[in-house]
């Protein structure tokens, strides 16, 4: 028989081993509940840090693009006050050849202007001893009378081509209308060949009608004759 004291301290042995097994379970899940939150602490972490990640990737990829717009822009500015400048340097350069020009002209007016002060002299006397009442009315005669005669000049221009183009239109009208005469008396020719032809062969198609009406009678009286003796013989 088993002894129950030892059968109770066997007993009282697994129960504490029992308990030491519960309160080392019981670290164990202590601590992989706190091993989980902080593997959970560090997801959550290194979701935060994706985000964060994330977002500065999309802000430097912005900036990327608004550097590159920025790029883009300022190249297409320097382009612009490139053309710009070299508009500018052209309407300079422009400018300073026609002011050389005007100055070359100022220069032709000035040597000029000894001259057109004695003009403007002799159109003074000239208005003092004429109808004219100043030199503006004088100038607007003149320009008129200018005018006159080039509208004169382009009329008569005018009239001598209109003449040219008429003598040129007649002339072609003349030559298709000799054309045409020459070919109405080329068939003319040919009608009168065949006119002839025509009458000289009228007595040979009136011998061949009177031959055919021969023929043709000839052949109404056997046509005749034989209707009659066809009919005696059926009598």
């Amino acid at each position: 028989e088993e002894d129950p004291t030892s059968s109770f301290v066997c007993l009282l042995k697994k129960k504490k081993e029992l308990q030491c097994l519960d309160k080392l379970l019981a670290e164990k899940e202590e601590a992989f509940q706190e091993r989980m939150e902080v593997i959970a602490e560090q997801w959550r972490d290194l979701h935060a840090r994706r985000a964060q990640l994330k977002a500065h990737m999309e802000r430097s990829e912005k900036t990327v693009e608004e550097n590159e717009m920025l790029r883009n822009q300022a190249l297409q500015k320097a382009k612009k006050e490139r053309e710009d400048n070299i508009k500018r340097e052209n309407e300079l350069l422009r400018a300073k050849r026609e002011l050389e020009a005007l100055r070359k002209n100022y220069h032709k007016l000035s040597q000029k202007l000894p001259k057109y002060s004695k003009f403007k002299r002799y159109l003074e006397d000239v208005v003092e001893n004429s109808q004219f009442q100043d030199i503006e009315e004088i100038t607007s005669f003149y320009n008129m009378l200018l005018r006159s005669r080039k509208e004169l000049l382009q009329s008569q221009q005018w009239h001598k081509e209109l003449t040219e183009k008429a003598n040129m239109l007649l002339e072609q009208y003349k030559a298709e209308k000799e054309d045409e005469m020459l070919q109405c008396k080329n068939d003319l020719e040919e009608l009168k060949q065949y006119l002839d032809q025509a009458r000289s062969d009228v007595p040979l198609w009136e011998n061949c009608w009177a031959d055919i009406q021969n023929r043709a009678a000839k052949k109404a009286m056997k046509l005749r004759t034989l209707e009659m003796a066809i009919y005696n013989l059926f009598q």
